[in-house]
């Protein structure tokens, strides 16, 4: 599928929320309504005046048909290395099963290795067994266990 990947704008978050809204777990989680609650725009200035954030979009024939966020951890392990994280990934439902995540993740590989991550990491929800095996089928590594502190807002 020829996919086009461009940083994400203000005009697209509609799309975004309503990816990140569309599945079990999502819709339990987003407010995907008209408007958009201002806390998604505030998100977002955030996340877009941060250089080490980027928040993509795929379009195909001019439709956004997924997302992710990239987050580039500079640190000092590894000898001052730096940790790419992928987070929010969503494919629109109309075009799961069609190749459009494994190509996400090949780009979203190759943007991490052109800002010089040393490793791709992500977390998934215990939840999604299916997205589990995805991620391992393109080579990601259960290695690690990972926990999570909830704070309250």
């Amino acid at each position: 599928m020829n996919l086009i990947y461009r940083p994400a704008t203000q005009d697209d978050l509609t799309a975004i929320v309503a990816m990140l809204a569309d599945d079990a777990l999502g819709a339990t989680r987003e407010q995907f309504q008209t408007p958009l609650p201002v806390t998604y725009l505030q998100a977002f200035d955030a996340i877009s005046r941060d250089s080490n954030q980027e928040l993509m979009v795929a379009e195909h024939n001019g439709e956004v048909v997924a997302t992710f966020q990239l987050t580039f951890i500079p640190y000092l392990t590894y000898q001052g290395g730096i940790r790419a994280q992928i987070e929010a990934v969503r494919v629109k439902s109309t075009y799961r099963g069609q190749g459009v995540g494994t190509e996400l993740f090949q780009y979203a590989v190759q943007r991490a290795t052109d800002r010089g991550a040393h490793v791709l990491q992500l977390t998934t929800d215990k939840k999604r067994p299916d997205a589990k095996r995805f991620y391992e089928s393109l080579g990601f590594v259960d290695s690690h266990e990972g926990m999570k502190l909830h704070l309250t807002r």
